[in-house]
């Protein structure tokens, strides 16, 4: 099984565990919500290019919105778990483009919940998150009121962005991803000078 495959399972065990009514870290997104987007994305192709292009955005947002009204909450699920169909870009690309978007939405359904404690990630998926990394914080992290090294807990420096006053943000590579997302609570720690440090944990960061 694959990187990605192996998310997608989790993802599809977390928001079974949680249910449809569930918070996430999205920002007024229940469980219900994500997985109506996540179908959206990957199953609508005349309404997934407004999840990153603005002037689409409101034609998306109806699509999901309609999608998570009219679809029965196991059904959702169920069709998460299939994973894209053959007309689906993402079908042949999934290995490469979906292990960041998994791993982010399980952890957005796994950390809204008060009980939620970290995975332990094998080697392989480390290794893919820490990949992910650099094209995240260059994507997500713009214009960000520091100069902003991102460093795993053994020293290596995974991405650099931003400008201004140096802080170093240090976490695993998957916490330094969801960090770049955006995703609160991220474990990771911060070096630096103290009111850099406190503008760039208040600053805007995620797609």
């Amino acid at each position: 099984m694959t990187v990605a495959r192996r998310e997608r399972a989790a993802l599809v065990e977390s928001m079974r565990a949680a249910g449809p009514d569930a918070p996430t870290l999205c920002e007024g997104w229940t469980t219900r919500d994500l997985a109506a987007h996540i179908l959206v994305r990957e199953r609508r192709l005349d309404a997934a290019p407004g999840i990153l292009v603005p002037q689409l955005a409101g034609y998306t947002e109806r699509v999901q919105r309609k999608v998570s009204e009219d679809t029965d909450w196991s059904d959702l699920v169920d069709q998460i778990t299939a994973g894209p169909p053959l007309y689906s870009p993402f079908k042949l690309l999934d290995p490469l483009v979906n292990v960041g978007e998994m791993f982010i939405h399980t952890e957005d359904v796994r950390r809204a919940q008060p009980d939620w404690e970290p995975r332990n990630l094998d080697a392989s998926t480390v290794g893919f998150l820490t990949r992910l990394v650099p094209g995240m914080a260059r994507m997500a992290m713009k214009g960000q009121p520091a100069r902003v090294t991102l460093t795993t807990p053994e020293g290596k420096a995974l991405a650099t962005v931003g400008s201004g006053p140096e802080v170093t943000v240090t976490g695993d590579p998957g916490e330094l991803l969801l960090f770049a997302a955006g995703r609160e609570p991220a474990r990771v720690t911060f070096s630096g000078d103290d009111g850099a440090v406190a503008a760039l944990r208040a600053a805007r960061r995620g797609l």
